[in-house]
């Protein structure tokens, strides 16, 4: 296969394999198998861009790419290339989507819901995903932007939990809100375009080359309708509000991919086009958006301490998080850029791992509530033990993943920004607090509460034993079991990731470098001390 072909498979492998899915409604069994089988064909021709994208690496700003005239009039085409940061987005998706999908093979869905349904929905976002991160032409981007709405609105609309339709609606509304604020000044760069270069145009690499020749005042403007829309997505404080609805009522599967990469967009989006494209005005503008960050990790923080419910208090601390992907993105390092690009992909596996032990949590236990549960290590030690990694991963413990995004975002920013890393280094502290609290209110202690207690097997009609001594007789009890196979596959691959890159992160760090230095270059400032070297 042509290595400008690659990227349009990836693209539409996934959209193929939703419309056979969809079209196997009455075998459910049958779909579900299908759609694991294109979701893991996706994940092998990922490897296979991975390796041809190392191969193909050259003084171009992107690879594999492919370029078909799509509407000659207005000057955009269809337009695929990759970078450093691109690829490793696109590979995180390739890993979550078959682990969604077999964590989602036994759940419980709404009345009148089919599974073929939700997988095929789920593949819809995975070929968006890929377009969005692929996309070269920037109002091609703008198309998958807002086109991923759909699906993951179905999914929430039609597969949450109780308050699914104001969440369903309140996402779609406030990214759509974000999405034509964007378009305008998608049309606003293509007529600042032909009034630079004689011809009005959507191409990344010529809107890049002609940056430095727009005035700030322009480029401020325009600044702001691309990053409103990131804004919302990302989501930064204080346009997060629609994320903890939307994560609490979402279905686990959709909510890891939601929390995991469909809000990277916005982060991306940074990187990709605000900063590049606009160097003058995210220079200028970047003290407001590091306020906005800083809040972001201490809000986040704050309220995640305060969270009652599990889904919740997963949607706060991604948060927190963002705030210090956007603190490593605004403080204009290339270390920090590397660092904010890892902590994207680290998160993804974090948080989404954590998504699902909530899942799992509440599978067993029928309850979103903190406070229905404790002492599950006793009843299910591999569960337990599986939340806490997760939540060590998201407090950035050393040893794990986090650890080494969140130190380059903290030691590339402090150069340039040492207040705002001051500030941000506090919602470490909290990061502690709120992962520990609810792993103890949760696991920790004698077996209580009304989730555990009611799931925990009886010796007969009217009787219930000691839980701790069921437990103790079983192995676990057999109303709250502990892991099962499936279960161990589905967390397996994530705990490994979350362990090897926390030891390993050079092979990552390796594909994001030249990426990120080609971002610093267009920002147009010198890398403070302490920059990846070139």
């Amino acid at each position: 296969m042509d290595s400008g072909t690659l990227l349009l498979a990836l693209l539409l492998l996934p959209l193929a394999g939703s419309a056979v899915v969809a079209a196997l409604g009455a075998n459910q069994r049958l779909a579900k198998l299908v759609a694991v089988g294109f979701a893991l064909a996706s994940l092998a021709l990922t490897v296979v861009v991975w390796f041809a994208y190392l191969g193909a690496r050259s003084e171009s700003r992107f690879a594999l790419e492919l370029s078909v005239p799509w509407i000659p009039a207005f000057g955009t085409s269809f337009a695929l290339g990759i970078d450093g940061i691109a690829l490793v987005m696109l590979a995180l998706i390739a890993v979550l989507v078959p682990i969604v999908m077999l964590f989602s093979w036994e759940e419980r869905l709404p009345e009148g819901r089919s599974a073929s349904g939700l997988y095929a929905l789920l593949l819809s976002t995975q070929s968006l995903l890929v377009g969005v991160f692929a996309a070269t032409d920037v109002f091609l981007f703008y198309v998958f932007f807002e086109a991923m709405l759909v699906p993951m609105y179905f999914m929430i609309g039609r597969f949450g939990g109780p308050r699914r339709q104001y969440a369903a609606v309140k996402f779609f509304l406030y990214s759509l809100l974000g999405g034509l604020i964007m378009l305008a000044s998608v049309i606003g760069l293509f007529v600042v375009s032909g009034e630079e270069l004689g011809q009005g145009t959507f191409t990344w690499v010529e809107l890049q080359r002609m940056a430095a020749g727009v005035d700030e005042g322009t480029q401020i403007l325009l600044f702001l309708g691309f990053f409103v829309a990131f804004a919302i997505k990302a989501p930064l404080v204080p346009f997060h509000t629609w994320l903890p609805d939307a994560g609490a009522e979402a279905p686990v599967g959709a909510g890891v991919l939601l929390v995991g990469v469909l809000d990277k967009v916005g982060t991306f989006g940074f990187l990709r086009y605000c900063l590049p494209l606009f160097p003058l005005a995210s220079q200028r503008l970047a003290p407001l958006v590091l306020t906005l960050a800083v809040i972001g990790v201490l809000y986040g923080a704050l309220l995640a301490v305060g969270q009652t419910d599990m889904k919740r208090f997963v949607a706060y601390t991604s948060i927190a998080h963002f705030g210090f992907i956007a603190l490593g993105i605004f403080s204009f390092s290339s270390q920090a850029f590397a660092g904010a690009t890892l902590y994207m992909v680290n998160h993804g596996i974090s948080t989404g791992m954590l998504f699902i032990v909530v899942g799992l949590l509440i599978a067993r236990g029928g309850s979103r509530l903190i406070g229905d549960y404790g002492g599950v290590h006793k009843l299910a030690p591999l569960l337990a033990g599986s939340f806490l990694i997760a939540g060590l991963s998201s407090l950035a413990l050393p040893g794990t993943n986090s650890f080494v995004s969140e130190f380059l975002v903290l030691v590339g920013s402090y150069p340039r920004q040492p207040v705002f890393t001051i500030l941000a280094t506090v919602g470490i502290i909290f990061a502690a607090l709120y992962v520990l609290w609810v792993y103890q209110q949760v696991m920790q202690g004698p077996v209580r509460g009304a989730a555990v207690l009611s799931a925990v097997s009886t010796s007969g009609p009217g009787t219930m034993l000691d839980p701790t001594v069921e437990a103790s007789r079983a192995g676990g009890s057999s109303g709250f079991p502990d892991l099962g196979r499936r279960e161990i596959a589905v967390l397996t691959p994530l705990i490994v990731l979350i362990l090897v890159l926390g030891f390993f992160p050079g092979p990552v760090l390796d594909v994001i470098t030249p990426s990120v230095i080609d971002t610093m270059n267009e920002v147009g400032l010198p890398d403070p001390v302490g920059g990846l070297a070139q």
